[in-house]
């Protein structure tokens, strides 16, 4: 007996309410249909339909197996489908979300990596510095960066860990000198970069002695990391900003390592998506690219970073934090 074409039977009998109706939809016959619910029905020791002339009618069994079913039916279907969603080409548009500096720094260079294995797929990126609302449908897949995600139903996959340092311009650096310690800050105008993935006015810096926590206020406050940059290369004070956005101004000279043996705490990188039912070729193939690259960017950046410090003798560097988990 094939019992889960059976159950089929039974199902598409009941939502069709007669046995005639259900073998015209399965193009099948009478027969048939009668004789695989009396199967089941044998197999389960137990009535499902009570039948007339007139009508069929579920039993309290069969109510009970009737939900059983359709949930054992579905979960069948979903696996089908992403096993063969697995053998697809990756085609169409690829709707994405990403905070602006992560975007721009991390997202963007892979996007032009992955369209280089997959030509089909277009990607329409929104940047922004809100948290998304996958459900709205607004978008597939998002990359969001947080110390930790507060619960919800969405998918979330851990791509890597970085961190944030305190930089200045060189002129600025010339004018007011450099804090030697953490409480020196107090001193500085201190840059505020206001976005969802840490609180704005708190700076936690965690450094070879301790870790120092520190409630700071400034003269300019932005909520996107370029922005904050823009401040410090004009000499408006020392700012928090994300190694992905510093290094390139570390390495040219435009900005200068405040504090280099200090890093803020740590910020992880996410990868979030609705569901792991019916997960398209295109978002599934998308999501495992990023689990490979960006941690490969974030150590790129870290090792950038050293590069820098030992060119400018500094010794005490913080221990590398990417890491890419489940």
């Amino acid at each position: 007996m094939d019992t889960l074409q059976n159950m089929r039977v039974f199902v598409r009998v009941v939502e069709a309410g007669t046995f005639t109706a259900a073998a015209q939809s399965l193009n099948s016959t009478t027969g048939a249909m009668s004789r695989a619910v009396s199967e089941l029905e044998a197999h389960l020791r137990t009535r499902l339909l009570n039948r007339s002339t007139r009508r069929l009618a579920l039993t309290t069994a069969g109510e009970r197996y009737l939900t059983r079913c359709q949930q054992i039916l579905s979960d069948v279907d979903t696996a089908e489908e992403e096993a063969s969603c697995a053998h697809e080409r990756p085609n169409g548009a690829l709707r994405m979300h990403s905070f602006a500096s992560i975007g721009q720094h991390y997202v963007l260079p892979a996007i032009s990596q992955y369209r280089a294995l997959y030509p089909e797929v277009t990607v329409e990126l929104t940047l922004s510095q809100r948290m998304p609302d996958l459900f709205e449908g607004s978008a597939d897949v998002a990359v969001v960066t947080a110390s930790t995600l507060p619960d919800s139903e969405l998918v979330s996959l851990l791509l890597g860990t970085t961190f944030n340092i305190l930089c200045a311009s060189p002129s600025y650096v010339r004018v007011h000198g450099e804090p030697e310690r953490p409480t020196d800050l107090a001193d500085h105008d201190c840059l505020i970069l206001h976005t969802p993935a840490f609180p704005a006015h708190e700076w936690v810096l965690n450094g070879p002695d301790q870790s120092h926590t520190l409630e700071v206020n400034g003269p300019v406050q932005v909520n996107i990391a370029e922005s904050l940059l823009v401040a410090i290369r004009e000499g408006m004070g020392i700012g928090m900003v994300p190694l992905y956005a510093a290094i390139s101004g570390l390495r040219d000279g435009t900005l200068v390592r405040v504090l280099p043996g200090y890093t803020s705490q740590k910020t992880n990188v996410y990868a979030l998506y609705p569901s792991r039912k019916f997960i398209d070729a295109k978002t599934r193939t998308w999501v495992e690219f990023l689990r490979t690259h960006l941690p490969e960017m974030i150590a790129r950046d870290e090792a950038l970073l050293t590069e820098v410090d030992r060119r400018h003798g500094i010794s005490d560097i913080v221990p590398t934090l990417s890491a890419a988990s489940d």
